[in-house]
């Protein structure tokens, strides 16, 4: 059973056990998710959004996928939940002042810490870096770290001091079962907002029927009492003409509309004013004052 050689195979050379189960790097895992976008896998950078199941995403990739849902992208599962810009927050995150950026590694020769982050807490000043958990808040959009909001309990935003619930914290890049729980909350909040608004359009109608039920009851009693006046049904509105017949009930007299008090006669108003129109004495010119010739924009008194 010897090769060229004389070699003598093993046992792991011949028998075939079961693949082995390849294993995710925790490290490399970490750092995709809190350093890269869900979706266009590009480094994050401002503005950050968040969605309603906590994954990280640059704004500028969520609208462009927004414009144009048809293109073919990778991950377009981590956003098929996502219907406008409503269903994403912006995120008020706290610089690093211990980052750097990637001015610090330009020529490659020298140790990068790939856990050093972007964003701390801005209560305890943990790093944003995945090995914290943390929220944020869905009215405000700022981002805590859940030792701060655990060991300073509070109802009032930390950062710029808007008051939020519970229901309003969303944690972010969580594991299996809170993705589920955001999930089927996501969901049950949606589902509300739409019986909601079905409620409401079904209140606007009956609103809009009652109105049109006493403008018909209106505008009978109005037939009815002409009748009741001596005016014949003939002469009465019907609800074609009802919309001219209310506006000649409106409309002022002929002689009224008619007569039109020239200013010149006006006795309380000073010879001064007069002057200031063409319908005074000192603004008419005799027929010398006229010439022979038209000028391009005549003015005849």
């Amino acid at each position: 059973m010897g090769c060229d050689g004389g070699t003598i195979p093993k046992r792991h050379e011949l028998v075939k056990g079961p693949k082995k189960v390849e294993k995710v790097d925790k490290n490399a895992e970490l750092v995709a998710k809190w350093k890269y976008c869900a979706l266009s896998q590009e480094k994050l950078k401002r503005p950050i959004v968040a969605c309603e199941l906590g994954r990280l995403f640059n704004k500028d990739a969520i609208i462009e996928y927004l414009l144009d849902k048809t293109a073919e992208r990778p991950n377009t599962e981590v956003v098929s939940h996502i219907r406008s810009l409503k269903d994403v927050k912006e995120l008020n995150l706290t610089d690093n002042p211990a980052w750097e950026g990637e001015r610090r590694n330009i020529k490659g020769d020298c140790y990068e810490d790939m856990h050093l982050a972007m964003f701390i807490c801005p209560v305890v000043g943990l790093e944003m870096n995945g090995k914290h958990k943390f929220f944020y808040l869905q009215t405000c959009g700022c981002v805590f770290s859940e030792r701060a909001l655990r060991e300073v309990k509070t109802v009032i935003c930390h950062k710029c001091g808007d008051p939020f619930q519970e229901e309003d914290l969303v944690v972010l890049n969580g594991t299996k079962e809170e993705v589920d729980a955001l999930q089927k909350s996501m969901e049950d909040r949606r589902s509300k907002a739409k019986t909601a608004k079905k409620s409401k359009k079904s209140k606007d109608a009956k609103v809009c029927q009652t109105q049109d039920s006493t403008a018909d009851s209106s505008r009978s009693s109005s037939v009815n009492g002409a009748s009741s006046r001596g005016i014949s049904s003939d002469s009465a509105p019907g609800p074609s003409s009802s919309g001219e017949y209310l506006k000649s009930l409106k409309a002022p007299p002929a002689a009224l509309a008619g007569s039109k008090r020239s200013i010149q006669d006006m006795r309380d108003k000073s010879e001064t004013f007069k002057s200031l129109f063409t319908s005074h004495s000192s603004a008419k010119r005799s027929k010398e004052q006229t010439s022979n010739w038209v000028t391009h924009t005549p003015y005849h008194f």
